[in-house]
């Protein structure tokens, strides 16, 4: 169904969102967002208007203080143009092992975030919860690794400490940009000597972060889960900087 896509075309001081930024409007819902409150909401009864009058395009530069009373002090270039959806961006493939509580906890705040597309792996079809991101059955986690893109991240979450180790084995016999484990300093510890006598060097085994999450927040599930996305998040985005540098 045909919809108006609003796109932060530019920015100037502070803004609500980064360029690139976009959203969806057709006369019954919405998709995505381009931030700023007051921003938004005149946005959104743009689109409408545009879906109501039959233009097709619209651009316009928005001081956020002077034009709609924000603090922000920037301003933001919208522009509004006729679509089915939103714009495709790039994602870094990121796959998660083990749908139990932590998994679950990291599955429902990486989900909704762009810059990630999720395969989340368990052993059985029944450990998964309802979720719109893609599942992958396998009796041996371990012998789908290599089907993952060589760009991708990985965290390791299951059940078993055996089938942690052989995750961690098989994701550093071959490329990913990234991997955390769940777990202590001392399983760390143990593990690093396994990984050492399966032939891993210092420097490969360094490549993978454990314990994950933000000590500061705790241990439940949900703390672990906001430790390991601002992680995440930080890592990609300096990606992403050093990428356009």
């Amino acid at each position: 169904m045909t919809g108006i896509r609003i796109t932060v075309a530019g920015t100037a001081g502070s803004a609500p969102r980064e360029a690139g930024a976009q959203m969806m409007v057709w006369p019954d819902r919405i998709e995505g967002t381009i931030g700023g409150g007051a921003l938004e909401w005149d946005a959104m009864a743009e689109a409408h208007r545009m879906l109501a009058d039959g233009r097709t395009q619209h651009r316009a530069t928005i001081p956020l203080g002077p034009a709609l009373g924000q603090c922000c002090g920037g301003s933001v270039t919208l522009l509004w143009d006729v679509a089915e959806a939103l714009n495709e961006q790039p994602c870094r493939p990121l796959w998660i092992y083990g749908a139990g509580h932590v998994g679950r906890a990291i599955v429902h705040v990486m989900q909704p975030l762009p810059d990630f597309a999720i395969t989340w792996v368990d052993v059985a079809a029944d450990r998964f919860p309802q979720t719109d991101v893609t599942t992958l059955v396998a009796v041996d986690p371990a012998q789908v690794v290599r089907h993952a893109p060589d760009d991708a991240a990985h965290l390791i979450l299951t059940y078993s400490h055996a089938l942690d180790l052989a995750l961690c084995h098989a994701i550093l016999s071959r490329p990913f940009a990234n991997a955390g484990l769940i777990g202590s300093a001392t399983k760390w510890a143990r593990f690093r000597r396994r990984l050492a006598d399966l032939g891993h060097t210092a420097a490969q085994i360094d490549r993978i972060a454990c314990p994950i999450g933000d000590p500061a927040l705790g241990k439940h599930p949900a703390a672990l889960a906001l430790g390991v996305a601002t992680a995440m998040i930080g890592a990609e985005t300096r990606h992403c900087k050093e990428r356009r540098a």
